[in-house]
């Protein structure tokens, strides 16, 4: 009996150090063409345990684990491969990845705070790969909107920059300082609080992570609408050089760099730099110069210190400037408005003696007389720290970083002096601090907890200012009283803003990921958020004709206003999310979404309209903003090589801020104002498909329907101005920014072959933009709307397995004509201006890689 159970015990024993022994797995990953890749994930899918491939392409993974298990194979610009393992120990596994350059739905992503599969992610994500970036051209955030279709941005400068998903995030139009954006955007874990940071050029891109809908369980700062979730490549202890160039039409020169390799045994460093110069595509029949220039540089520094496997430390440092000639826009039009027959555009130019240069805004000419200047400087360093405690990660994310921002437009968008400045000059520093554990809990457990703070502080450098020419008088006159015509009266007459805004925001929030069983997840989450802002502003006139005469300042007045006011709140909210996931299989992940969101006190920072010419203070501070988000989506492989995913979604916002337009010139950029209520809802379809190893096709499509359900105090669009009222109920009334339809379409193919003695494949890609006609104006209007459009963009070439690689690229290659935006000139005579789409562009790409695959 006692050898029995010696015997049996033995057994035991035997069975479980060969089914919960350290297993042992080694293997080789590798392309189609048989070249090593450096940089792989391999995961063990279930658990933490994973490794990176070499230079070499081998990987080693060592743990305890259960058999039979999975391996999860992955790099940016291919397809993730699963591999079933029955027994690790003495099998090398070569593992071969199949090339994906669009946008991946397999690829590992870290969204929420963890490596997986993006299909097995109950979030409606898309994932764009460095490799897209990099053979795209010219690529920036403008162009992610071409690539994943419920993303929106319009930019008439850095600086007046919205960045919104499904129509919803910014202000459109014109930018208000005093309120947080909707849309978070973040590099390497970073958020970065000024929209500036989306017109700069990506440098050493690896993947970007589009989220859509409210965020505010698992990343620090709260956001309304989504998310831009940025990787760049990390420093590596294998050597690797990377060089770029392009040239193009318009004198188009773009060179783009990284090193990176070991400094020590336990320290690595990476280099990087874009710098990118064309001429302008707009042409200045006064200066008899081109503008909207570019004229950018980037640099980013990297130091990776990985004493052991559990620890790994990163410090970067980025430095981004551009010096444009830029950001002028072109009269597009004139809109009879209700106004006095005397204060009609026509009439005014006509008494002036002025002529447009154009009147086809396609002709590209402008004659503005007042230079364009958009210097604008980010920057910062951070520090991060992972350290994996047990089967999860504590991570510990600490940055600075500034915006400086020094401007000059012509916002009357004529030769006129009417608007003689324009100025707003900004700095802008911020402080942020994230400490976050994700990881398991138990079997059927795990999550992610984190604490967040950020600090903030805007401030003019040293003010702002608004000052007219000897036209304004014609453009501002209100009445047929010869003292508007008084010499000197208006000229040189303007303000100069001093403001100062400081926030704090903090946050404690986490959500935990329960599997109920193997099929069905429930993801419950919850954000605690205190956000506190104090602003200080005081417009103060100056110049124009010294003057006792009360008719006279009267007039004065009725142009500019002094304005001062303080502000001082702070407010608190618990919002949450709760998502059901329920995974049949592996080809099928479904998800239904219930989550509530809020953006923070907004404070007028643009001026405030006057009432018989005294300042509205009762619209310095603006209620903040509740959002009701409802979602289902589904996500399926439906083969081997193809996806298909689709969601449906409505979001309900309560006190919507907004940016509105209004006739007076001391506020030409627009005030906040709250909308009682607006909704928008809508689905997305997308998916992708690889045929063999030469074809591959993806596309997406979006439908967004976005109102106003209850907005009864907006201002009239720009052709009532001047009617009974300046206020009017635009309830049912649509959106701006919003196209009911928008998707893309691209494919390419690729050709195993040689060239010379490299070898790789030559390729063709082609890839397509459309979008339905949109209101470029906050309150609907029948005459500032954006026509729908179509835009063409291709490339052809050759890419080595290693060394050199190049092609020739063309976007717009059908030369269209369209516009961006429309925006009223300040004043509301009936002019406005657009922001025009570039037109057809075309280059040549070449690149050297040394010490890594070249996708």
């Amino acid at each position: 009996m006692f050898k029995q159970k010696l015997l049996f015990l033995f057994l035991i024993t035997l069975i479980s150090q060969f089914v919960f022994a350290q297993q042992t797995v080694t293997g080789i990953v590798k392309d189609a063409n048989d070249v090593a890749i450096l940089g792989a994930t391999v995961l063990i899918k279930g658990t933490n345990l994973k490794a990176v491939t070499d230079v070499n392409g081998e990987f080693t993974i060592q743990g305890t684990t259960t058999l039979p298990f999975t391996l999860s194979v992955s790099s940016v610009g291919f397809r993730t491969k699963e591999v079933q393992v029955q027994q690790a120990s003495g099998n090398k596994f070569n593992i071969v990845l199949l090339a994906d350059d669009f946008q991946l739905s397999e690829v590992a992503v870290t969204a929420r705070r963890r490596t997986e599969r993006v299909q097995n992610v109950p979030i409606p994500i898309s994932v764009v790969g460095g490799a897209r970036v990099e053979n795209a051209g010219a690529f920036n955030v403008n162009r992610l909107k071409e690539l994943v279709p419920a993303v929106q941005l319009y930019s008439s400068n850095p600086r007046n920059t919205t960045l919104n998903i499904r129509g919803l995030g910014s202000t459109f139009g014109l930018t208000n300082d005093g309120i947080d954006p909707g849309v978070g955007f973040y590099v390497d874990g970073v958020y970065f609080a000024r929209p500036a940071a989306t017109t700069l050029d990506f440098i050493d891109v690896e993947r970007i992570e589009v989220l859509r809908g409210p965020q505010g369980t698992l990343f620090g700062k709260n956001t309304t609408a989504g998310a831009f979730n940025i990787t760049t490549r990390k420093p590596s202890f294998t050597p690797e050089v990377n060089f770029e160039a392009s040239y193009g039409n318009f004198g188009y020169v773009q060179a783009k760099s990284s090193v990176t390799g070991p400094l020590t045994k336990n320290l690595a460093a990476r280099v990087s730099f874009s710098g990118t110069q064309r001429d302008g595509v707009l042409y200045n029949v006064a200066t008899d110069q081109n503008v909207n220039d570019l004229n950018n540089l980037g640099f980013r520094g990297q130091l990776l210190y990985a004493p052991s496997n559990n620890v790994n430390i990163l410090f970067a440092g980025d430095v981004s400037r551009q010096r444009p000639n830029g950001y002028a826009q072109v009269v597009a039009g004139v809109v009879p408005t209700q106004r006095a027959a005397y204060r009609q555009f026509e009439q005014i130019i006509a008494d002036l003696g002025y002529n447009l240069p154009s009147r086809n805004p396609f002709d590209r000419k402008i004659d503005h007389d007042t230079p364009w200047r958009s210097d604008n400087d980010l920057g910062g360093v951070s520090l991060n720290a992972d350290i994996k405690i047990g089967p999860g990660t504590l991570t510990s994310t600490t940055a600075w970083r500034y915006w400086n921002w020094n401007p000059s437009n012509d916002r009357d968008f004529t030769g006129l002096p009417v608007l003689s400045l324009s100025q707003a000059p900004s700095k802008h520093q911020q402080w942020s601090q994230e400490i976050r554990y994700a990881g398991d809990l138990s079997s059927r457990l795990s999550g992610v907890f984190g604490v967040y703070a950020i600090g903030q502080r805007l401030k003019t450098d040293p003010y702002h200012t608004e000052e007219s020419g000897a036209a304004q008088w014609r453009f501002s006159q209100n009445s047929t009283s010869d003292l508007w015509a008084t010499p000197g009266l208006l000229d040189g007459y303007g303000i100069r803003t001093y403001s100062k805004l400081t926030s704090f925001s903090g946050a404690v929030f986490g959500q935990l990921d329960w599997s109920i069983t193997d099929q069905i997840h429930l993801l419950p989450g919850l954000r605690f958020n205190y956000d506190d802002k104090k602003v200080d502003f005081n417009r103060q006139t100056y110049g124009g004709l010294q003057t006792d005469d009360p008719a006279l300042l009267a007039i004065k007045r009725a142009v500019y206003t002094d304005q001062v006011f303080n502000a001082n709140t702070d407010n608190t909210n618990l919002s949450g999310q709760l998502t059901l996931a329920y995974k049949p299989n592996d080809r099928i992940n479904s998800y239904a979404t219930f989550s509530t969101n809020y953006k923070p006190v907004g404070l007028n920072l643009g001026g405030l309209p006057t009432n018989n010419g005294e300042p509205m203070l009762e619209l310095a501070e603006i209620k903040p903003e509740y959002v009701t988000h409802y979602e289902i989506g589904i996500k399926t492989t439906p083969l081997d090589n193809a996806t298909l995913n689709f969601s449906v979604y409505n979001t309900d916002i309560k006190d919507f801020q907004t940016q509105v337009q209004t006739a007076e010139v001391g506020v030409n950029r627009g005030y906040l104002a709250n909308a009682e209520k607006v909704r928008v809802r809508g689905a997305e379809l997308d998916g992708n498909v690889f045929i063999g190893n030469v074809f591959s096709l993806y596309g997406a499509l979006s439908y967004t329907d976005g109102k106003y359900i209850s907005f009864k105090n907006a201002p009239v669009p720009l052709e009532e101005t001047g009617g009974e009222s300046a206020f009017k109920d635009i309830s049912g009334g649509k959106l701006p920014g919003i196209s009911k339809w928008a998707g893309s379409l691209g494919g390419q193919v690729d050709i195993p072959g040689k060239f010379l003695t490299l070898g790789g494949s030559y390729f063709f890609a082609i890839d397509s933009y459309f979008r339905s006609s949109f209101s470029s104006s906050p309150s609907p209007s029948q005459y500032l709307n954006v026509d729908g459009y179509l835009l063409l963009n291709a490339r052809l070439g050759f890419q080595a397995s290693q060394s050199v690689s190049f092609f020739i690229w063309s976007r717009n290659l059908l030369d269209k004509d369209y516009f961006e935006q429309l925006l009223p000139a300040a004043g509301n005579a009936g002019h406005y201006a657009a922001v025009l789409g570039d037109p057809r562009t075309f280059g040549a790409t070449i690149r050297y890689s040394f010490g890594r695959t070249v996708r």
